[in-house]
């Protein structure tokens, strides 16, 4: 099974407000880089899709690692929070309805075409993809400006 590494990021200029996502693909030494944006939306928001745009461009069964900053996203998954959310039909343990039901419905289905492990990277650090994922993600909210 191909091995895929996935860098991604969202940003977001206010909260709610313009967003960019980004995300690089790295598989046998290439690369592929993937970005957008919206005119209003979260950060959070903008973490789960570029995480999500990057599965999506997967053609076959791999084993991944996605590498993110976003504690929302990653701890999520990684402390198990989701399975809780989707066993309490999508609330969380307050009893509140989960924000974002829709992508991290979206990002389950994702997740089961692949072999998927989550990575928390520190953001704004030494991380090479993560900070370009970063200037991207960025550059694609200036662009809503044009």
């Amino acid at each position: 099974m191909k091995h895929v590494d996935i860098y991604t990021d969202g940003a977001c200029s206010n909260n709610p407000g313009k967003g960019g996502w980004a995300a690089i693909l790295i598989y046998n030494g290439h690369e592929k880089v993937i970005s957008g944006g919206y005119p209003e939306t979260t950060n959070n928001r903008m973490e789960l899709f570029a995480i999500i745009s990057g599965l999506m461009q997967l053609k076959e069964r791999c084993s991944v690692t996605v590498y993110s900053d976003s504690a929302y996203a990653i701890e999520a998954i990684n402390k198990g929070w989701l399975d809780q959310w989707q066993a309490r039909k999508w609330r969380t343990s307050n009893n509140e309805p989960v924000k974002n039901i829709d992508l991290w419905k979206s990002l389950l289905i994702e997740m089961k075409k692949h072999q998927v492990s989550f990575v928390k990277v520190k953001g704004h650090s030494d991380n090479e993809y993560n900070n370009r994922c970063d200037a991207i993600a960025k550059s694609e909210i200036l662009k809503l400006n044009d």
